[in-house]
């Protein structure tokens, strides 16, 4: 298998044309042998897991060709494989799924039953993703050459963290990356040079670590050649938090000492390392900030900033033009794919439009396999999972090399970590190959209907929590005849919108507490990674009811049907995002109502905190 590029060398005798280009011929040798890597990546997992119990429970007896494991292993989701996770939850130490120790598990952005999914990891994999990130530099100085020149200014942060009933860790992938060795003892590297110290990185508040990462990107906005955040949302919010704080910011910057309102006391002596009394960048800071127009205050601030590093495909190309008014239009870059269950992949085109982003899987991180798409009515909204498949569709899977150009699939992984044929719930498109490995588009998360952030509420969920909402109304005789959503991303922090059509029977009028009620009902209905959003990590805003006149629904479908809708199919969409629909259920509200409080969340899952 080709060995993947090390970087162990010390600064003196840094060679960074060297490193590019060992790492840049490892994507091509893998790329160029993607069968044989897959091959063998299957082997090997197999191999070391032959004795894991759920290995045994289905029969394959040692069997490491990838034939009999085709036709021995199931095909399957979360729920299926949720006792076993409970199992290790609970401190079950024997080899379940894997034969490696499960060092932590890693919390994901979907959730079964209301709870995030608990992704298996090992100690290994850090390594793996470790070679996923030291891959993307050496791409990118293809495209933007002198980055080792300067500096990033990424706004990165943790997430709070819970223990199982067993004793491991569960978090966020990243959470976990940032908090290990791998991200904090990292060897020198100036593409890993950032303007935020670790320790902004990972105090586990949030309006501390943004006000320093900011201070300390200001403090170097000369030297700044990128900027980005994880996803576009979050990058939005920083530029939203500078807009309020810029003040106290350029004031720190003045008088070269830190505002009282941070108090972590390893904050505060990393910052003060880069803070220096600065009177004249103070003044360039208040001008620019204090001007009417923000268009373009990511260059006018950061003035060598060559591109946005951030995620904007899939739900977050809502955020697109935002972005393009705060950058002036700089080149949107995504670098790299990946997910709790597995990193995946890389963008060997990153200065492309958004719109034409594709990602390269790289066949050493996991055996990948895909399972034909087939669409409803071809609407993108209504990918059609069933729960399990059936023989007929379990041998419809094709291996990486054997996908076809313009065909969409759902990604089907088998991991290191004990992971075996899993569905993943991406849907991808085949847009081209690089040597013998095909490129994706990310088309969408299967069933999700509405995400703001890192949430993802798809239509039952929702349904449940209207219909759980909708109780309130019923001393006054009201129902509810109707209803759409929207992720509304105009307000930072975005939204959920609820557009609803009453039958109003009684005598009595609905109090707005009622409908308030009705609101902060639907956000405790709705899942812990929602729920977290608004309580912890202040990236959802309050979700917001919309009562529209009688008959706005049926001018919907009227609307609908004049674009070719046939009258016979149509049913009301439960999430809409086409503007002139919204506009047209806007034109017809007549009352809107916001939760009056956060819903309750605490970190961990629900039933941990009966132990």
């Amino acid at each position: 298998m080709p060995e993947a590029p090390k970087n162990t060398l010390k600064p003196s005798d840094y060679n960074l044309a060297e490193k590019n280009k060992r790492s840049l011929q490892f994507i091509e040798d893998v790329t160029s042998n993607s069968d044989e890597v897959q091959k063998r990546v299957l082997e090997e997992i197999l191999s070391r897991n032959a004795h894991v119990e759920y290995l045994q429970r289905h029969g394959l007896n040692g069997q490491t060709n990838r034939e009999t494991f085709k036709k021995v292993m199931p095909v399957i989701t979360y729920d299926d494989i949720q006792t076993d996770i409970n199992r290790i939850a609970n401190g079950d130490a024997s080899p379940i799924l894997c034969s490696n120790p499960i060092s932590e598990f890693l919390t994901s952005s979907g959730t079964s039953g209301g709870e995030r999914k608990l992704m298996p990891t090992i100690e290994e994999e850090l390594g793996r993703r470790s070679l996923l990130y030291s891959l993307l530099m050496p791409v990118m100085s293809q495209f933007v050459p002198g980055l080792e020149k300067g500096k990033g200014m990424y706004f990165l942060f943790i997430k709070s963290e819970a223990k199982t009933p067993g004793g491991l860790v569960a978090r966020p992938v990243l959470t976990s990356y940032y908090k290990s060795t791998h991200f904090k003892d990292r060897p020198y590297d100036p593409y890993t040079n950032y303007t935020s110290p670790n320790e902004t990185i990972l105090c586990p508040d949030s309006y501390q670590s943004m006000y320093s990462q900011m201070l300390c990107g200001l403090c170097q906005h000369e030297e700044v050649l990128r900027v980005g955040a994880v996803f576009a949302s979050g990058f939005i919010r920083a530029i939203r938090f500078l807009e309020k704080y810029w003040k106290f910011l350029a004031n720190d910057i003045r008088t070269g000492m830190i505002d009282p309102q941070i108090t972590d006391p390893s904050i505060r002596d990393a910052v003060m390392k880069i803070l220096k009394p600065d009177a004249k960048l103070a003044d360039f800071i208040e001008a620019e900030c204090s001007k009417e127009s923000w268009q373009g205050i990511i260059t006018r601030l950061w003035p060598n900033t060559k591109y946005v590093d951030v995620i904007v495909t899939g739900t977050m190309s809502q955020y697109i033009p935002t972005l393009d008014y705060y950058s002036n239009g700089l080149p949107l870059v995504c670098t790299m794919y990946a997910s709790s269950e597995c990193y995946f992949g890389v963008n060997l085109n990153p200065i492309c439009k958004p719109s034409e982003v594709s990602y390269t899987l790289i066949p050493t991180m996991a055996y990948f396999e895909f399972l034909p798409v087939h669409r409803n009515n071809g609407v993108i909204n209504s990918v059609s999972r069933p729960k399990s498949l059936n023989e007929k569709e379990q041998q419809e899977l094709v291996d990486l090399v054997d996908v076809k150009l313009d065909q969409e699939y759902e990604l089907v992984v088998t991991t290191y970590a004990g992971l075996y044929r899993y569905r993943v719930g991406d849907v991808l498109r085949v847009v081209g190959f690089k040597n013998k490995a095909p490129q994706f588009s990310f088309i969408c998360r299967k069933n999700v209907v509405l995400s703001i952030d890192s949430d993802k509420t798809d239509e039952v969920e929702l349904q449940s929590a209207v219909k759980n909402a909708v109780n309130h109304l019923i001393p006054f005789d009201a129902t509810l005849a109707e209803y759409t959503s929207y992720a509304d991303t105009t307000t930072v922090p975005g939204h959920y919108v609820l557009f609803w059509e009453l039958s109003l029977n009684g005598t009595t009028p609905v109090p707005p507490s009622v409908y308030e009620d009705c609101c902060l009902t639907m956000e405790e209905s709705l899942n812990s990674v929602y729920r977290q959003g608004r309580v912890s990590d202040k990236s959802i805003g309050a979700l917001e009811i919309k009562i529209v006149e009688p008959g706005t629904f049926d001018k919907l479908m009227d609307y609908a049907i004049s674009l070719g809708a046939s009258i016979n199919q149509y049913k009301t969409p439960r999430c809409v995002k086409f503007a002139p629909i919204v506009e047209l259920l806007n034109s017809r509200v007549v009352s809107s109502y916001t939760s009056p409080k956060c819903p309750k969340w605490v970190p961990g899952h629900k039933q941990w905190s009966k132990n």
